[in-house]
C-alpha cells in the first residue's frame, strides 16, 4: 500500500491544521495501523509537516512498527490518558489550531477531553473529506475485493449443494459461514442475512429459527472478507417451482438490476443510476415496495459513504469507485427479492465484480 501518497492527500485537506484519527477504517486506510477501539483512548494525531503521533495504552504498544513507537505516546490503566495526552498536545505546540476530526466515528467523550486540556482547540469535520480519499480505490485494494467476491462466489455454490427444505434460516446461515471459511474468507464481511418466505420481506432482517419451505423465496445477503477488503452479494433463490408472481417479481428486480448497471460512467450522477433501477420497478407496479437506495461504498468498510447511489444525489460517479446495485422488491406477508452485485467504475462504463448468475428456480 502506498501510504505516502495516501498522506500526501491527507495533508492537503483545506482549512485544518492537524487531525486527529480514531482506530477505524480511516486510520487503517491512512497508516496500515489496526488498533482496537475500546473505552482506553486510543488516537492518532497527523501534524502535516511533522507526520503521526500515537496517544494509546502501554498494553497496545506492540501493534505499531519500531519506527511508528518513536512517535508513541503510552499510558497505563493506573496512570490515565492525560498526562501523556498533555506530552503529545505540547510537543504538537496543538494551542489555537484547528483540528481536524471524523465526526462519524469520533466520540464525544474524547472530543471534550481533548476540549478540556485545550480550550482554544478549534474542530472541524473532515468526515466527507476522508470518505472522498478513499472512495477512488487503488490496484491494490480492487484485486483484494476481487479475491473477496470469488470466495463469496465459491461458498454460495457450495452452501446451495447443501440447503433442503427443513433447515432453518440460522442452520443455513451458519453452513454459510463454514463455507466462506473454506473458501479463504478471514471473517464473514457482517452478520449473515437468512431469510426465508414473507420474512425476506424484510430489508435487513436477520437469520431466525424459522425453516425453509419448498417453493418459497429464500434470500442471502453475504460476503466474504480477504486481505481485510469486503465482498457484499444478495441472492434469491426458490427450491421447487416458484409460482406466477414470484417469478414476476424476480424477473423486475433482476431488469432493475441490470438497467442500474448499464447506466453507470464516470460523469453519470449517482441518483441517475438510482433513476434507472427504480424506474423498471414503478412501471411494474412495485414502486411502493422498493424501499432504500440502489447501492451504496464499498471498500475497507462494506458500507461507505462515498458513491452513495439514491435518489436525488448529484455527485458524479468517478473511475475507480466500487459500489454496489442492489435494488429490492418487499411484499409484507408475500416475500421479497433482492439482487445485488459489486460493481467498480472503469472509464468507459463499469465492471462487475460478481458473477454468480441470476437463476430463482434452483429445481426440485
Amino acid at each position: 500500500m502506498d501510504f505516502t501518497a495516501r498522506q500526501d492527500r491527507l495533508a492537503a485537506i483545506g482549512g485544518v491544521d492537524v487531525i486527529a484519527l480514531v482506530p477505524s477504517a480511516n486510520l487503517r486506510y491512512f497508516t496500515g495501523v489496526s488498533l482496537p477501539r475500546s473505552e482506553r483512548l486510543t488516537l492518532a494525531f497527523f501534524a502535516p509537516d511533522r507526520g503521526w503521533h500515537y496517544l494509546l495504552p502501554s498494553l497496545e504498544a506492540a501493534q505499531l512498527s519500531e519506527e511508528q513507537q518513536h512517535s508513541a505516546y503510552l499510558w497505563k490503566d493506573e496512570d490515565g490518558p492525560v498526562r501523556a495526552l498533555r506530552a503529545l498536545f505540547a510537543d504538537l505546540n496543538l494551542t489555537n489550531v484547528t483540528l481536524g476530526v471524523d465526526g462519524m466515528s469520533m466520540w464525544v467523550s474524547e472530543w471534550l477531553l481533548l476540549k478540556g486540556l485545550e480550550p482554544t482547540l478549534r474542530v472541524e469535520p473532515i468526515e466527507h473529506d476522508l470518505a472522498k480519499i478513499r472512495a477512488i480505490k487503488q490496484p491494490s485494494e480492487l484485486a483484494a475485493i476481487r479475491r473477496a467476491v470469488t470466495a463469496s462466489e465459491q461458498a454460495l455454490t457450495q452452501l446451495l449443494r447443501e440447503v433442503q427444505p427443513g433447515m432453518s434460516e440460522r442452520a443455513i446461515a451458519a453452513s454459510l459461514e463454514r463455507a466462506l471459511q473454506d473458501a479463504g474468507s478471514e471473517r464473514p464481511a457482517f452478520n449473515t442475512l437468512v431469510q426465508t418466505g414473507p420474512n425476506s420481506a424484510l430489508p435487513h432482517g436477520a437469520a431466525g429459527g424459522r425453516n425453509l419451505e419448498k417453493g418459497e423465496f429464500l434470500l442471502i445477503d453475504f460476503g466474504a472478507v480477504v486481505s481485510d477488503y469486503p465482498a457484499d452479494i444478495t441472492r434469491t433463490v426458490c427450491f421447487g417451482t416458484p409460482d406466477r408472481e414470484m417469478q414476476r417479481v424476480y424477473d423486475t428486480v433482476s431488469t432493475a438490476n441490470r438497467a442500474a448497471i448499464a447506466a453507470i460512467a464516470p460523469g453519470v450522477t449517482m441518483g441517475d443510476i438510482d433513476r434507472a433501477a427504480r424506474d423498471v420497478i414503478d412501471e411494474a407496479g412495485f414502486g411502493d415496495y422498493f424501499v432504500h437506495r440502489t447501492g451504496h461504498g464499498m471498500g475497507l468498510e462494506v458500507h461507505e459513504p462515498i458513491p452513495q447511489i439514491a435518489a436525488g444525489v448529484s455527485d458524479r460517479l468517478e473511475p475507480g469507485m466500487v459500489f454496489t446495485v442492489e435494488p429490492g422488491i418487499y411484499l409484507p406477508g408475500f416475500g421479497g427479492v433482492r439482487l445485488e452485485e459489486d460493481v467498480v467504475v472503469t472509464d468507459t462504463g463499469a465492471e462487475v465484480l460478481t458473477r454468480y448468475p441470476h437463476q430463482l428456480s434452483l429445481g426440485d
